[in-house]
Protein backbone atom coordinates (compact mmCIF):
# COMPACT_ATOMS: atom_id res chain seq x y z
CA UNK A 1 0.00 0.00 0.00
CA UNK A 2 1.56 3.16 -0.99
CA UNK A 3 1.03 6.40 1.05
CA UNK A 4 0.69 9.81 0.18
CA UNK A 5 2.29 12.70 1.53
CA UNK A 6 0.24 16.04 2.53
CA UNK A 7 0.72 18.67 -0.07
CA UNK A 8 1.61 21.53 2.89
CA UNK A 9 5.27 22.50 3.60
CA UNK A 10 5.72 23.69 7.18
CA UNK A 11 8.91 25.27 7.92
CA UNK A 12 10.58 24.85 10.82
CA UNK A 13 8.89 27.20 13.37
CA UNK A 14 5.68 26.43 12.43
CA UNK A 15 6.35 22.63 12.04
CA UNK A 16 8.02 22.44 15.88
CA UNK A 17 4.71 25.02 16.71
CA UNK A 18 2.14 22.28 15.62
CA UNK A 19 3.81 19.65 16.63
CA UNK A 20 3.83 20.90 20.41
CA UNK A 21 0.18 21.65 20.12
CA UNK A 22 -0.12 17.85 18.66
CA UNK A 23 1.60 16.54 21.68
CA UNK A 24 0.22 19.09 23.88
CA UNK A 25 -3.67 17.77 22.69
CA UNK A 26 -3.11 14.56 20.08
CA UNK A 27 -5.63 15.01 17.19
CA UNK A 28 -7.97 11.95 17.72
CA UNK A 29 -11.44 11.20 17.10
CA UNK A 30 -13.86 13.10 19.95
CA UNK A 31 -14.92 10.03 21.78
CA UNK A 32 -16.55 11.62 24.74
CA UNK A 33 -17.97 14.87 26.31
CA UNK A 34 -15.12 15.21 28.26
CA UNK A 35 -12.90 15.35 25.57
CA UNK A 36 -15.07 17.40 23.17
CA UNK A 37 -14.82 20.40 26.72
CA UNK A 38 -11.18 19.74 26.21
CA UNK A 39 -10.84 19.96 22.74
CA UNK A 40 -13.35 23.01 22.82
CA UNK A 41 -11.01 24.94 25.54
CA UNK A 42 -7.90 24.46 23.21
CA UNK A 43 -9.56 26.18 20.38
CA UNK A 44 -10.74 28.75 22.34
CA UNK A 45 -6.91 29.51 23.87
CA UNK A 46 -5.91 29.62 19.85
CA UNK A 47 -8.59 32.09 18.96
CA UNK A 48 -7.83 33.85 21.84
CA UNK A 49 -4.32 35.06 20.85
CA UNK A 50 -5.70 36.62 17.74
CA UNK A 51 -3.41 36.08 14.72
CA UNK A 52 -1.97 32.59 14.37
CA UNK A 53 1.03 31.43 13.01
CA UNK A 54 0.74 28.74 10.22
CA UNK A 55 1.30 25.53 12.44
CA UNK A 56 -1.13 26.83 15.09
CA UNK A 57 -4.17 27.69 12.02
CA UNK A 58 -3.29 24.30 10.76
CA UNK A 59 -4.06 22.45 13.76
CA UNK A 60 -7.27 24.62 14.73
CA UNK A 61 -8.38 23.82 11.20
CA UNK A 62 -7.92 19.67 11.97
CA UNK A 63 -9.43 19.95 15.77
CA UNK A 64 -12.42 21.96 14.69
CA UNK A 65 -13.31 19.31 11.97
CA UNK A 66 -12.78 16.86 14.95
CA UNK A 67 -15.38 19.04 17.44
CA UNK A 68 -17.58 19.38 13.79
CA UNK A 69 -17.93 15.57 13.61
CA UNK A 70 -18.39 14.38 17.07
CA UNK A 71 -21.59 17.44 17.58
CA UNK A 72 -22.79 16.22 14.24
CA UNK A 73 -23.16 12.62 15.50
CA UNK A 74 -23.98 13.51 19.20
CA UNK A 75 -26.32 16.64 18.73
CA UNK A 76 -27.90 17.02 14.90
CA UNK A 77 -29.67 19.80 13.74
CA UNK A 78 -32.96 19.61 11.90
CA UNK A 79 -33.42 21.75 9.11
CA UNK A 80 -35.60 24.72 9.62
CA UNK A 81 -39.16 24.53 8.63
CA UNK A 82 -40.27 26.32 5.39
CA UNK A 83 -41.97 29.05 7.77
CA UNK A 84 -39.06 29.47 9.71
CA UNK A 85 -36.85 29.95 6.61
CA UNK A 86 -39.10 31.96 4.70
CA UNK A 87 -39.79 34.29 8.27
CA UNK A 88 -36.18 34.76 8.85
CA UNK A 89 -35.49 35.69 5.00
CA UNK A 90 -38.40 38.17 5.38
CA UNK A 91 -36.93 39.83 8.78
CA UNK A 92 -33.25 39.82 7.00
CA UNK A 93 -34.20 42.03 3.96
CA UNK A 94 -36.94 43.76 6.04
CA UNK A 95 -40.06 42.70 3.69
CA UNK A 96 -43.80 42.58 4.66
CA UNK A 97 -45.59 39.84 3.30
CA UNK A 98 -47.39 42.17 0.98
CA UNK A 99 -43.95 43.48 -0.38
CA UNK A 100 -43.30 39.87 -1.12
CA UNK A 101 -46.05 39.07 -2.91
CA UNK A 102 -45.86 42.22 -5.00
CA UNK A 103 -42.06 41.53 -5.94
CA UNK A 104 -42.40 37.93 -6.39
CA UNK A 105 -46.33 37.22 -7.69
CA UNK A 106 -47.06 34.65 -5.26
CA UNK A 107 -50.17 35.31 -4.09
CA UNK A 108 -50.43 36.80 0.30
CA UNK A 109 -52.56 34.15 1.00
CA UNK A 110 -49.72 31.65 -0.16
CA UNK A 111 -47.46 33.17 1.67
CA UNK A 112 -49.30 33.55 4.90
CA UNK A 113 -50.17 30.23 4.79
CA UNK A 114 -46.40 29.20 4.47
CA UNK A 115 -45.95 31.37 7.69
CA UNK A 116 -48.19 29.63 9.50
CA UNK A 117 -47.03 25.63 8.43
CA UNK A 118 -49.69 25.49 6.51
CA UNK A 119 -48.58 25.05 3.39
CA UNK A 120 -44.87 23.74 2.34
CA UNK A 121 -43.00 25.36 0.21
CA UNK A 122 -43.47 24.35 -3.83
CA UNK A 123 -40.48 24.10 -6.30
CA UNK A 124 -42.19 26.72 -7.84
CA UNK A 125 -41.99 28.99 -5.20
CA UNK A 126 -38.46 27.91 -4.10
CA UNK A 127 -37.34 29.33 -7.32
CA UNK A 128 -38.84 32.36 -7.04
CA UNK A 129 -37.66 33.17 -3.42
CA UNK A 130 -34.46 32.04 -4.09
CA UNK A 131 -33.93 34.31 -7.17
CA UNK A 132 -35.90 37.34 -5.02
CA UNK A 133 -33.70 36.72 -1.60
CA UNK A 134 -30.52 35.89 -3.71
CA UNK A 135 -29.74 32.69 -2.24
CA UNK A 136 -29.00 29.03 -3.80
CA UNK A 137 -31.98 26.96 -3.82
CA UNK A 138 -30.68 24.49 -1.50
CA UNK A 139 -31.25 26.99 1.14
CA UNK A 140 -35.01 26.75 0.99
CA UNK A 141 -35.20 23.09 -0.46
CA UNK A 142 -34.18 21.35 2.67
CA UNK A 143 -37.40 20.26 3.51
CA UNK A 144 -38.37 18.34 0.27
Amino acid sequence: MATSRTKFNLKAKNRDRYLELVLAFPLASIKSEGHLEAAQEVMDRLLAQGELEDGEEIYLDALSDLVATYEDQHYPIAPASDADMLRHLMEAKAVTQAQLSRQTGIAKSTISEVLIGKKPLSRKMIRKLAGYFKVDVSILAANL
